[in-house]
C-alpha cells in the first residue's frame, strides 16, 4: 500500500473475489473481478439484484474483455453465483474495451423466452463504440494513431511502426457492439431491483462516462472516474487533437464533491474504498504536480509530448503503455495551453512543441 491509499478505508481489507466467483459488498450487491490481459490486470464488474418487466435477476454493471477466458469465468458465475437467476440487464459505464467487450456476447446469451436483455449506455459512448468497432484502425493504433503520435514526437522507428500494424486493436477486444440500446442521462434515476441510483454523468477519460450513487445505501458505483490506486487514464488521441480532456476530467471530479465523504466507492480498479473527497484532493494534487513539472521542462527547452513521458512516468513503458502515456502526455500540455500558459509551434521536424506563453 503506497502513502496516498493510506489515507483511504477499505472496509473490506485485502480481500477480493477469485476469478469466477463474488463478494457481496452492500445489500443486493455482488462483486466479481476479471482478468485482463494488460498491465492493469483486472476489472471490476458488479451485479445488482434486480426485477425487469416482472422478471427477477440480476443487472450486469460492466463486461470485461472478449476472450475466452473471460467467457469462461462468467461461465461459472452464471453457474454458481446468480442463484439460478437470469441476468436480466447488462449496464456499460462507458465504452473502452474492459467495459463493453462482451456486452454483446452476454445480452444475446440472455435474450431468451421472448425477454429482451438489453445494454444499457450513454448515447455518446454507443455511437462511439459502434464507430470504433466497425473501423479499420482506432484511436489508439493504425497509421492514423501512428502519425498523430510522431506529430508529438515519438520517433522511434519500430513503436510507430507496431502502432502501424496494430489495426484491430479495440475490435480485437470488442468483436461486436449489440445494435440496440436503452440510453443513460445525466441525472436519470435508474432502478434496480426497488433500490434507485442517480446517474453521474464524466467527461475526459472517455466521452459520456456514467457513475451511479444510491443515496440510501450511500454507494457510488464510479467506473473509472475515481480509482483507489491508480490515477485515471486521461489522453488526447487522433481523432481529437486541439481536445482539452484533462480540464473536463477534473471538473468532473469536482461535480462528485457533493456526494456524501463516507460513501461506499466501488471502482472498476483495485478494491471498494471510502474516501471519495480525499481521493478527490489526491487527483487534483496529482495533476497539479504534473502541470508545474511540464511547466518547467518547457521553461527550460519547448517540449514535445514524447519529451515529457520520463518526467511524468519515471518507469520503463511497454508499447501498450507508451500509446496510453503519450495520450496523457498530450493532454497535460493542452490543457495548459488552452488555459493560455502555453503555446505551441510546429519544429522544423513538424512536431508540435510548447513553451511558455
Amino acid at each position: 500500500m503506497n502513502d496516498l491509499e493510506a489515507q483511504l478505508d477499505y472496509p473490506l481489507a485485502d480481500a477480493i473475489p477469485s476469478l469466477g466467483r463474488s463478494m457481496d459488498v452492500a445489500p443486493g450487491v455482488k462483486w466479481i473481478r476479471m482478468t485482463l490481459p494488460f498491465a492493469l490486470d483486472h476489472v471490476n464488474i458488479w451485479l445488482l439484484r434486480d426485477r425487469v418487466d416482472g422478471r427477477e435477476g440480476w443487472s450486469v454493471i460492466d463486461c470485461g474483455v472478449a476472450n475466452d477466458t473471460t467467457r469462461q469465468a462468467w461461465e461459472q458465475v452464471f453457474d454458481n453465483e446468480l442463484e439460478g437467476l437470469p441476468v436480466v440487464r447488462v449496464i456499460v459505464t462507458h465504452m473502452h474495451p474492459d467495459h463493453i467487450g462482451l456486452a454483446d456476447w452476454l445480452v444475446q446469451r440472455w435474450t431468451v423466452d421472448g425477454h429482451v436483455c438489453r445494454m444499457w449506455i450513454s448515447a455518446t459512448d454507443f455511437q462511439v463504440a459502434q464507430q470504433t468497432n466497425g473501423a479499420s484502425s482506432d484511436s489508439l493504433s493504425g497509421p492514423r494513431a501512428a502519425d498523430f503520435m510522431a506529430s508529438h514526437g515519438l520517433v522511434e522507428a519500430d513503436s510507430l511502426q507496431k502502432v502501424r500494424e496494430r489495426v484491430s486493436y479495440y475490435s480485437a477486444l470488442v468483436p461486436a457492439v449489440p445494435r440496440q440500446y436503452r440510453r443513460l442521462v445525466d441525472g436519470m434515476t435508474v432502478t434496480f431491483g426497488g433500490e434507485h441510483w442517480t446517474c453521474m454523468v464524466g467527461y475526459g477519460h472517455a466521452p459520456e462516462h456514467m457513475a451511479f450513487f444510491n443515496e440510501r445505501m450511500n454507494v457510488l458505483i464510479a467506473g473509472d472516474m475515481v480509482l483507489p490506486r491508480i490515477s485515471t487514464n486521461v489522453s488526447v488521441f487522433e481523432n481529437e487533437p486541439e481536445g482539452d480532456p484533462l480540464t473536463q476530467y477534473l471538473d468532473s471530479l469536482d461535480r462528485m464533491r457533493p456526494l456524501p465523504a463516507d460513501c461506499l466507492v466501488l471502482p472498476s480498479h483495485g478494491r471498494p474504498f471510502v474516501g471519495l473527497h480525499t481521493r478527490i484532493d489526491q487527483l487534483h494534487d496529482h495533476h497539479a504536480t504534473h502541470f508545474e513539472e511540464v511547466l518547467g521542462a518547457c521553461r527550460e527547452a519547448p517540449q514535445c509530448a514524447n519529451d515529457l513521458l520520463m518526467l511524468l512516468f519515471k518507469r520503463k513503458l511497454d508499447l501498450h503503455q507508451t500509446t496510453f502515456a503519450m495520450g496523457e502526455s498530450i493532454a497535460h500540455l493542452n490543457a495548459l495551453w488552452h488555459a493560455g500558459r502555453l503555446t505551441r509551434t510546429k519544429d522544423e521536424r513538424d512536431v508540435w512543441r510548447f513553451a511558455p506563453a
